[in-house]
């Protein structure tokens, strides 16, 4: 194991931490952490031994590892404040400095050495358990299955481990079923805890049995509240908790938004190699957490209203939330393609995202991506390279130069396994429990073909989610949130527009609401872009929180 997930500290660093906490024994056999434990301490030890134990859905347990003295525990939950995945028990008596999560998160924000040394260990820790599957779930599904698709995606994009077991392919998952009396009708079937079993659960069902809210207070009232967890709701959080501000994100399913499903960006500033948009949100979502920022996840906002001079948020399950700002960051999805049984397939053979998971599910057969911007590129070069045994882009127009960066279309223009498909659009779908065929049409002969294709990827245009704020703020023709001098005097007088100041630049019709990255009106569809703009944003809510 890397000296960097373990690491043993010096005595002077030992001392800084003791310094926040305090001094206590630990005897044999006595247990420090339990499984699904919400209040975590952080233990450093000074003498003794503490093992670290992974506990099946028998209740068996499997050793991940045993800290000696200068070694502490805890890993990514101790910055997100969700529940304890692992047991900690005292294996030899000892010393031990016990600090809880207020008392970590204060030393974390002031010790800038401790605080790399612990980040390192807390994120390494967590992708341990993730690769090893040592977690208090297991998810019983099928690959030709899209509900089983959107509950592994789930926990994957929120960073939590599980173990999975395939109808299809394991023998192991009848018996899973056949112990908690449920059915193959029933899949996804996912066991939280050996306990709990929830049958095709949704997203919030999973969240709210994980407890991944838990830690959430929804009654103060926040400085700014950030609707959208993707680059640029993440860079707003980041920025305005760094900076002391109160800040609770809303994000309707998993942090990250749309960058988190790129498997590459090799275009962001400071990643000569390339990262993935999954890592690249993951260290978002954690830089934003160790500043102190707290994120809601599969909590949509479902309304804005401003109350005196106040907001209140509405979101999933008819809760509110209020602050004195809003940054709406609520992003925006690729578009549907107007076809008749699209819904059908999606999750079964037509998918939003290209990550490692669809990339496993076409492995060795044709895939399609339709549409022509960097995302698409990405997708196709990721498949070609990894799984796939061909993969046609198909766009409406002449070809990718307008809507796709240059490095990209040269690596897609020598990759043998790539070819592109320019004038062209899909007009049908067909097949069974899965897509089987797909249809397209060639628009400048009229000529049509149909393909034996089970794995169709669509990277067309985006729409804004903008339909929660149902008037609250002026939007343009297509529904993307108008800001700054986009703002007519018209339209700032119908809003009730009454300060003397003209609109901040990111600013909406609604004084003390700002909106960012790809829900704006005029944006620039670019990660970069969107970070810029949330940073931008939070020395606007500076201003009107002086004001």
């Amino acid at each position: 194991m890397p000296e960097n997930v373990f690491p043993t500290l010096t005595d002077v660093q030992m001392e800084r931490i003791a310094a926040h906490g305090r001094r206590r024994p630990i005897a044999t056999g006595e247990v420090l952490v339990n499984v699904g434990d919400q209040d975590v301490h952080f233990f450093l030890l000074l003498s003794g031994a503490v093992q670290i134990f992974s506990v099946t859905p028998s209740g068996g347990e499997e050793l991940i590892v045993t800290h000696h003295r200068g070694q502490f525990s805890g890993e990514a939950n101790m910055i997100t404040g969700r529940r304890a995945l692992a047991r900690l028990r005292v294996s030899e008596a000892g010393e031990v400095v016990d600090l809880d999560r207020s008392q970590l998160m204060s030393m974390i924000q002031t010790d800038a050495d401790l605080s790399a040394i612990l980040m390192r260990a807390f994120i390494l820790r967590r992708l341990h358990l993730i690769e090893g599957h040592f977690g208090d779930v297991i998810v019983v599904g099928s690959t030709h299955d899209s509900g089983t698709l959107r509950v592994r995606e789930f926990l994957e994009r929120n960073g939590h481990p599980y173990q999975y077991l395939d109808l299809d392919r394991d023998a192991d998952a009848q018996t899973i079923l056949d112990q908690f009396h449920v059915a193959v009708d029933d899949v996804p079937v996912l066991v939280c805890r050996g306990r709990t079993v929830l049958r095709n659960p949704s997203n919030q069902k999973i969240a709210e049995c994980l407890g991944f809210n838990d830690a959430i207070d929804r009654e103060p009232v926040r400085d700014v509240i950030v609707v959208g967890a993707g680059p640029a709701g993440l860079a707003a959080a980041v920025y305005a908790a760094s900076e002391g501000l109160d800040v609770l994100v809303l994000e309707s399913s998993t942090p990250g938004g749309q960058a988190a499903t790129s498997t590459k960006i090799e275009n962001y500033l400071g990643f000569p190699n390339g990262i993935s948009g999954e890592k690249l949100m993951a260290r978002a979502y954690a830089q934003a957490a160790k500043f102190g920022a707290q994120v809601l996840v599969a909590k949509g906002a479902r309304t804005l209203e401003r109350a005196g001079p106040l907001f209140r948020v509405g979101i999933d399950g008819g809760e509110t939330v209020t602050g004195r700002t809003v940054i709406i960051a609520s992003g925006a999805q690729y578009r549907r393609l107007p076809l008749s049984n699209l819904s059908k397939f999606e999750g079964a053979g037509v998918y939003y995202a290209a990550t490692p998971m669809e990339g496993q599910l076409c492995k060795d057969e044709d895939a399609i991506i339709v549409g022509g911007g960097n995302s698409a590129g990405q997708a196709a070069v990721f498949l070609a390279d990894r799984a796939a045994r061909h993969v046609d882009i198909l766009v409406r127009k002449d070809g990718l130069a307008e809507t796709m960066s240059k490095y990209l279309i040269r690596r897609i223009e020598s990759h043998s396994k790539i070819g592109v498909k320019p004038r062209t659009e899909v007009v049908a779908l067909d097949g069974g429990d899965h897509l089987e065929c797909v249809r397209w049409r060639d628009n400048r002969t009229g000529a049509e073909e149909t393909r034996r294709v089970r794995h169709l990827f669509m990277m067309t245009g985006a729409a804004p989610n903008t339909a929660w704020l149902d008037g609250s703020v002026a939007l343009n023709e297509n529904g993307f949130v108008k800001t700054g001098p986009e703002l007519s005097r018209e339209q700032l007088a119908a809003a009730g527009w009454r300060l003397r100041r003209e609109p901040f630049l990111l600013e909406t019709s609604l004084p003390g609401v700002f909106a960012v990255g790809d829900v704006r009106c005029g944006n620039v569809k670019r990660c970069a872009s969107a970070v810029g703009e949330g940073s931008i944003a939070v020395s606007f809510v500076h201003q009107v929180l002086r004001s």
